[in-house]
């Protein structure tokens, strides 16, 4: 009966992280931050070039015209991550709800967040001291890092309202088969188009007249409480503790962490890029590259320690070591999934433990070893499938005291890997006993 009960519970938790993950809204803000992953990586690859390898060889004036190369990407990219997000939300949630004007979506969730923003702005001069208020302009302040939450709200709310008004029969212009069909389609929506963007501007307007906008607000409100939160050292470790407790259980860790962790990293490791970018210190221990570097260093659940245990320490079980064997190519670049279902580490008590605590070990340590001034934050944007070594050098600009402290997390890992490894191989062999008697 206790059993049953038990299996009752997990099938239940299993059943709900599924349809988490399934959530239509979740899957389509997952689905835009991987497809903007590749304009960061960018980003960070412009930093580092402006920020260490133009300085070796060039100073002054001429370092100064140089760098125009890495600010421009920086411009295109992290100084307008909130008015890329927007569209690209629209896109895939119009997309996951199947609906047939997926596209004209992105251009009314990017339309709502432009109405959104401020219509003046305080801006300092080049060599003044006072700011000065000025109309008719954007900045970067606002469509960039600040302002991705308010894309993701405007991308998330106006795309749904707009569906939604949309497939209503009563709001569509039809002009007849007579005209080309991207005409009848732009005119069918004509008036859910003007509904949507109405209310986000009769919004502003309300907001205007208390001396506030979006932006603000969502900073002020919502972003930097929920960022202070969920990317503080303990709000980080339990949330990639409950992600990749998931994972033991066969449901991918980006159910939970790449919906409550990833956009708040992502915001983190682009002020860091941007500080770094303008000369600064940057201010955040906790970044998307922090995690590529320390907490997932060889993957989720540190596997490549897994992986070196198994090699070096397991001699009996050649399942395991045939299971290592095929691991080791794709384990190097953090692709775990063939030693994760392969051992299996899911459903697998004894590989549970050391899987859930890696993480744990290696997330303390890089942050110990942060606050402590032993190495600084991490500031330029790497792919999460960069290898251990080269990660740390990458994300480091090429400090080498990153790489010892991968080293130091891979081997502590590895350690804390090995009894459990044993006995895991026990249970194996016990239980292939047991079958064939």
């Amino acid at each position: 009966m206790e059993t049953g009960s038990k299996k009752s519970f997990l099938d239940k938790f299993t059943e709900f992280s599924v349809k988490l993950a399934n959530q239509v809204h979740l899957k389509s803000l997952r689905d835009a931050f991987a497809t903007l992953m590749p304009a960061f990586i960018i980003a960070g690859i412009a930093v580092l070039i402006n920020s260490v390898f133009l300085p070796w060889f060039f100073e002054g004036d001429t370092l100064s015209k140089l760098q125009v190369f890495g600010n421009s990407i920086s411009n295109g990219t992290l100084n307008v991550a909130g008015l890329l997000i927007a569209p690209m939300i629209a896109y895939f949630l119009g997309r996951n709800k199947q609906s047939d004007n997926a596209i004209n979506a992105t251009f009314v969730a990017t339309t709502c967040l432009i109405v959104m923003l401020s219509i003046t702005q305080s801006i300092v001069p080049i060599g003044a001291d006072e700011a000065v208020t000025v109309s008719g302009v954007i900045t970067f302040n606002d469509i960039g890092t600040k302002g991705m939450f308010a894309g993701i709200i405007c991308g998330l709310v106006a795309t749904d309202l707009f569906i939604r008004l949309s497939e209503s029969e009563k709001l569509k212009i039809n002009l007849g088969d007579q005209v080309p069909p991207a005409v009848g389609k732009s005119f069918s929506t004509l008036i859910p188009t003007l509904i949507v963007i109405g209310l986000f501007a009769l919004l502003a307007t309300v907001l205007a007249l208390f001396d506030t906008n979006l932006i603000s607000i969502i900073s002020t409100v919502v972003q930097e409480p929920l960022r202070r939160l969920n990317t503080s050292i303990f709000g980080f470790i339990f949330i990639t503790s409950v992600a990749n407790f998931l994972f033991t259980l066969g449901i991918h860790q980006t159910v939970i962490a790449g919906t409550l962790l990833d956009p708040l990293l992502l915001v983190n490791m682009n002020e860091n890029m941007q500080a770094v970018q303008d000369g600064m210190v940057p201010p955040h221990i906790l970044s998307t590259a922090f995690r590529t570097v320390y907490a997932q260093a060889g993957g989720t659940g540190m596997t490549i320690s897994l992986i070196i245990a198994i090699v070096f320490f397991v001699r009996k079980y050649k399942p395991f070591r045939d299971v290592a064997s095929i691991s080791i190519a794709p384990g190097l670049f953090n692709i775990n999934e063939p030693i994760i279902f392969g051992l299996p580490i899911v459903f697998n008590l004894p590989l549970i433990i050391p899987f859930v605590l890696g993480p744990i070990i290696g997330t303390a340590i890089g942050y110990l070893a942060t606050i402590l001034g032993f190495v600084d934050p991490l500031a330029v944007m790497v792919p999460w499938t960069t290898p251990p070594i080269v990660s740390g050098l990458i994300a480091s600009s090429g400090d080498f005291k990153v790489v010892l402290v991968q080293i130091v997390i891979i081997a502590i890992c590895t350690l804390i890997y090995i009894p459990f490894i044993k006995v895991a191989e026990r249970v194996a062999v016990k239980t292939a006993e047991a079958e064939q008697q």
